[in-house]
């Protein structure tokens, strides 16, 4: 360094020195830090060398291994650190000779500089372009890529065969009673159950205020004597069709007061499009799904009626169906397509008729033989995309329809009992799959839910639900739960805990509320500040010591009469009394007291009656005044001494 350059910088830091001096401070801070840049570059460069031997004696080693115990041909190349691969790269070079020493060190110094180059690129081409190696496809040695990819497949796998996709891991058995529960609905959130069976009741189940001990909070008989053949809510989940045994539908809230009631009809007239209502027995109801106020439910009388949730006095229109011969026919079941347009029922005469919502006379799709006569259909259900429609006939059949070529069954599924006029057929959310259940006679087998593939309309998976016939049965899409009502009185709710959300997943996990014993009441202290001494109740000091002697007390403590010792018939009879007469006998009849002195029979109780006041005397031992009795004057006793007739008659 010039000499005169350091006389400046020193000169300059003297006069730093005395201007720090002068104003008051030690200095003007710390110095700046100096890097030597030769010595990081040279440990930079030796740690490179020092990791790229290190990486090829391990690769030496596990080339090795693997050639004593390989097992198969092909091995898939170890994926290595990025500048580790450009190390190998280099090694590769330098013993195929393709280049020199100088350049191969010069390229290994430059490759060691940069970014981390991806897991999957491995080596560089001529170019200096990056090159992905070629999958081996007998690989056993695995890496990430393989682990990814594996679970992709096994999600390709899932997604292509929907039978893993039924949510069945769990299970809960909500108790309805003891007969056959014969409706289910959930609303539109998957909030709230509701079950109506042949016992007339219907059940209200609340999945979040539920906890282990699985309670319905709400029970209630809304159509009387007449058992409940259906149950749906509307589309918002406000109000709830209740479809039963009588001619009049009823409407109920959430909470299960009336908000509805349909008319009933004149069942005198012949023309049914000329009554306002039903005349006969319901069969089956459902819920407009695109118009909320809308509902439809058809009868025994051969209609089916749709109606207005605002004007309870009249329907709102007729279908009517017919036979070929142009005879009434009974509607067994009814729904509406997906989007509303349609109508369909299905008959008695086996026919499935569907109409034009807004034309109500003449059908647009019919199948004269859908199912055998006289077994009543008992469910119709359109797929999700609107095409495809699933009935369930009494004839232990369960058919598929395209409602564009409508004269023939696209598949069927035969061998299904059906003793119930309103077992399930239903879509799962996925449309991939169709659910029904399957009927049993009593101790001979159990009721199962069946599952078949839409496409090949194969039998894929079954469950066993109970050693009962299986009803009803409901796949909620939101929840992925699914709903089974069955012949004993019980619903259960299957459900998988990955795979299903909410619903029976809130009430499981709660534990069961402990009941609150009841507490045992003492008798309430009235203060009465103003009462005469010998009226004032005395204060009770302790409430043990009075509940303990409640407890001797026979009265106060309701102390059951002691058993009968012996047979008896007809009443309680003493243990010498074998009948009630014979009793009597013994008793009554053969007491030979002497009661024609009345007075003196009841003189023979006044000592025992002193002694022991049980009756009367304690009723008034604080109000009955102490008796004073005149006392016997001389006058008188002479005058009882005189005879009859020296006595003055007054």
């Amino acid at each position: 360094m010039d000499p005169n350059k350091v006389d400046e910088a020193s000169g300059n830091s003297g006069d730093d020195g005395e201007m720090a001096s002068v104003m008051g401070f030690s200095g003007f801070g710390k110095k700046a830090r100096t890097f030597d840049l030769d010595a990081i570059f040279e440990h930079t460069r030796r740690t490179a060398i020092e990791r790229r031997q290190r990486v090829l004696e391990e690769r030496k080693k596990d080339d090795q291994m693997q050639e004593e115990g390989e097992s198969s041909k092909a091995v898939k190349p170890s994926v290595l650190a990025p500048r580790d691969n450009a190390a190998a790269a280099t090694s590769r070079k330098q013993e195929s000779g393709s280049s020199s020493d100088s350049g191969s060190d010069s390229d290994s110094d430059s490759e060691l500089i940069g970014p981390p180059l991806p897991p999957q690129y491995t080596a560089q081409d001529d170019d200096g372009d990056l090159v992905r190696p070629p999958r081996p496809s007998g690989s056993t040695a695995h890496s990430d890529d393989d682990d990814d990819d594996e679970e992709e497949e096994e999600q390709d796998d899932d997604d292509d065969n929907p039978v893993k996709k039924i949510p069945d891991t769990h299970e809960i058995t909500l108790q309805h009673g003891t007969r056959t529960v014969s409706a289910l609905a959930l609303d539109p959130s998957g909030a709230r159950l509701v079950t109506g069976g042949y016992d007339y009741d219907v059940r209200f189940w609340d999945f979040a205020g539920m906890d282990q001990a699985l309670q319905a909070f709400r029970s209630l008989q809304p159509c009387e004597c007449h058992q409940i053949t259906s149950l749906q809510y509307s589309n918002t989940g406000d109000v709830i069709l209740v479809v039963s045994g009588n001619a009049q539908a009823k409407v109920l809230d959430r909470d299960g007061f009336n908000v509805m009631e349909c008319v009933k009809g004149d069942q005198y007239i012949v023309d049914m499009a000329k009554t306002k209502g039903h005349t006969a027995m319901l069969n089956s109801g459902c819920w407009h799904p695109k118009i909320k106020e809308e509902f439809m439910t058809c009868s025994n009388d051969g209609t089916v009626r749709t109606w207005d949730l605002s004007s309870e006095k009249k329907h709102k229109s007729v279908f009517k169906p017919r036979s070929f011969q142009g005879k009434k026919v009974v509607p067994t079941c009814c729904t509406y397509s997906r989007d509303g347009k349609l109508i369909a029922a299905g008959c008695q005469d086996g026919t499935i008729q569907i109409w034009d919502r807004n034309l109500s006379v003449h059908t647009k799709f019919h199948c004269r033989q859908a199912h055998i006569p006289g077994s009543d259909t008992s469910s119709i259900c359109f797929s999700y995309d609107g095409v495809t429609l699933a009935s369930r006939g009494g004839d232990d059949t369960m058919k598929l329809w395209d409602i564009r070529n409508f004269k023939k069954p696209v598949n069927v599924a035969t061998g299904l009992p059906n003793n119930f006029t309103m077992t399930d057929c239903c879509f799962s959310p996925d449309d991939k799959l169709l659910v029904t259940g399957t009927s049993m006679k009593k101790d001979q087998g159990n009721g199962k839910l069946v599952f078949f593939d839409r496409a090949s309309f194969q039998r894929v998976y079954e469950i066993e639900v109970t050693n009962a016939s299986v009803v009803r049965c409901l796949w909620h899409p939101k929840l992925n739960q699914i709903m089974v009502g069955t012949g004993n009185g019980l619903a259960k709710v299957y459900y998988d805990p990955v795979k299903s959300h909410r619903g029976a997943k809130l009430c499981v996990v709660k534990n069961q509320r402990k009941e609150r014993q009841a507490e045992t009441l003492t008798q309430d202290y009235i203060i009465t500040p103003h009462a005469l001494p010998m009226f004032r109740e005395a204060r009770q000091r302790s409430t043990r010591k009075q509940l303990e002697k409640d407890r001797l007390d026979p009265k106060k403590s309701h102390k059951p009469e002691p058993p009968v010792s012996g047979p008896g018939r007809g009443g309680r009879v003493a243990a010498h009394g074998g009948t009630l007469s014979s009793f009597i006998v013994k008793n009554i009849a053969l007491d030979k007291t002497d009661d024609s002195n009345p007075r003196q029979a009841i003189l023979r109780h006044a000592k025992e009656a002193s002694d022991n006041p049980y009756w009367v005397a304690p009723a008034y031992t604080h109000t009955q005044p102490e008796p004073l009795f005149a006392e016997d004057s001389e006058e008188d006793e002479e005058a009882e001494k005189e005879p009859e007739w020296k006595k003055r008659k007054i």
